[in-house]
């Protein structure tokens, strides 16, 4: 029996088993053992790149493995379990693909806000590329060589200026946070079957007419009807900026001598 039929024959098992014997997680893609070699034009860079493709046209709800075969051409979805055994597998290898297009320095340099800063809009980025990413990032294990090699750089960086490991990794998750949870919202408010559509002058302007009408009929609103009369304000990347540079001005006081 191949890897992948014994993978879902598993979890066949585990659901027919029902609720209380609950399918156990599929390990990482990282501990497996190395896919075989590459058939004709079929490998796992090139499944890893249709399916990234696939879900940057159509989000998470696109991504299956027949859709992925279907890029690919002249292939089937049993040959991709080749190489990645489960659809886990193939997000492990997205995940971390799309980490790896987050510049991250060898070594901190020395200014750590800098450098902090540099790469999480480096991660705020690779995210608006791929929306689907910060939306499936929580479902995995972050182990992927390229998400360690940022974490890693994060913790030498506030090791560095005297924190302890569990400190450090305290400050790092809030950078990453920071970054995935603006990301997921970016990526909800790009959807009009989730929110009503800003991603112009003309429809902001139709979205914001129910609370225009709300908030000038009651009169217990003045400063958000004056807003709302004519809305401005900070586009996307800009609120990033200036969350992260909040967040960096609130850790500053932290770990550099007063």
């Amino acid at each position: 029996m191949s890897r992948a039929r014994a993978g879902r024959g598993a979890g066949d098992a585990g659901a027919a088993a029902g609720a209380d014997s609950p399918t156990p997680p599929i390990p990482p893609i990282w501990v497996q053992a190395p896919p075989p070699s590459r058939r004709r034009a079929l490998g796992r860079d090139e499944i890893v790149r249709a399916a990234i493709e696939v879900a940057d046209a159509g989000g998470t709800e696109a991504l299956t493995m027949a859709a992925v075969a279907r890029k690919l051409g002249s292939f089937t979805p049993m040959s991709l379990y080749r190489y990645v055994y489960s659809k886990d597998g193939l997000i492990d290898l997205m995940l971390d693909a799309v980490n790896g297009e987050v510049e991250v320095p060898d070594h901190p340099s020395g200014d750590w806000r800098a450098d902090l800063h540099s790469v999480a809009l480096s991660a705020w980025g690779a995210m608006k590329r791929h929306p689907w990413a910060a939306q499936l990032v929580h479902s995995r294990p972050p182990v992927g060589p390229n998400a360690l090699r940022r974490t890693e750089f994060m913790l030498a960086t506030f090791t560095g200026l005297g924190q302890r490991p569990g400190v450090a990794m305290g400050y790092a998750s809030l950078v990453e946070r920071l970054v995935i949870g603006m990301a997921v919202q970016a990526a909800e408010e790009r959807d009009p079957r989730r929110h009503a559509d800003f991603s112009t002058p003309e429809t902001t302007e139709a979205a914001l007419e129910p609370l225009r009408d709300l908030v000038a009929a009651s009169g217990a609103y003045p400063n958000l009807a004056r807003w709302v009369a004519a809305p401005s304000g900070p586009d996307a990347d800009e609120q990033f900026e200036l969350g992260l540079d909040c967040l960096l001005d609130g850790i500053a006081t932290r770990v550099e001598p007063s």
